[in-house]
């Protein structure tokens, strides 16, 4: 059985960032949709977070089951593909499930209410920059809703409970851009401008970027009944190094 070191092609003396672009990497060639397969994807998420969590040479790895207990070879094959076909459908992997630890996620023992599902508004990056606007504006949506944008550049989606924002704007027939869906990359980034959602984990997005209300959106869960969030933001200053050759190429909105 590999070492996570081996798993993820890195030294065992390999420091924090080649730890994140080796699991950048991985992650997207070892996805089911890029080539890869669930087990192969399961092991590169298990391998980051033991090295994550002070894994040394020679230590057992024990992969852990969300009640605290080392799960059966059965169990964690299946444990894997749920995870990797929860990142290809959009849905929420065993972290979210669980309340895991994450920009925006809630470790706490209570249990959250069902949620029925949120209405997001939203808006292309690209149109605040053409008319010199700002993601602080207060007014920002606003303005926008008097524009007379087209659906694309401007508009609204329901999410789905259990159903990630890049995911709902694709069922409703918007092309986001996109690269990994599994977190590892910038590609998907939105800022959430009003309301609340939830990251299962968080592997690249500095405290700062947090701050600002950035979010991935093929992980992001929301929280909150309304949310008005910004789509298209991939090139903002800190983003762009963060990126992935794009999977889908992004429709362009006319009209605005």
């Amino acid at each position: 059985m590999d070492s996570p070191f081996e798993t993820l092609g890195i030294d065992p003396d390999a420091d924090e960032d080649e730890l994140v672009d080796a699991y950048r990497r991985r992650v997207k060639s070892a996805h089911p949709d890029h080539g890869g397969s669930a087990e192969e994807f399961q092991a590169v998420r298990t391998a980051y977070e033991a090295i994550r969590g002070g894994y040394e040479p020679g230590d057992e790895l024990e992969p852990v089951d969300t009640d605290g207990r080392r799960p059966t070879d059965e169990e964690a094959t299946r444990n894997g593909k749920h995870d990797a076909d929860a990142a290809r459908n959009g849905h929420a992997g065993s972290g979210a499930e669980t309340g895991g630890e994450g920009a925006g996620g809630d470790s706490g023992s209570e249990p959250e209410p069902e949620r029925r599902g949120a209405r997001v508004e939203f808006l292309d990056y690209d149109v605040v920059t053409e008319r010199g606007w700002s993601l602080t504006d207060d007014d920002l949506f606003e303005k926008a809703a008097e524009s007379g944008l087209d659906g694309d550049a401007y508009g609204e989606v329901f999410v789905e409970p259990r159903t990630n924002l890049l995911k709902a704007a694709e069922d409703a027939g918007h092309s986001w851009p996109f690269a990994c869906r599994g977190g590892a990359c910038a590609n998907c980034a939105v800022a959430v401008v009003a309301g609340e959602v939830k990251m299962p984990s968080n592997h690249i997005l500095s405290e700062e970027m947090l701050d600002q209300g950035v979010r991935l959106s093929c992980i992001s869960l929301p929280v909150t009944d309304d949310l008005q969030v910004v789509y298209n933001i991939e090139h903002l200053p800190g983003l762009d190094e963060l990126r992935l050759p794009p999977q889908h190429a992004r429709k362009m909105s006319t009209g605005r």
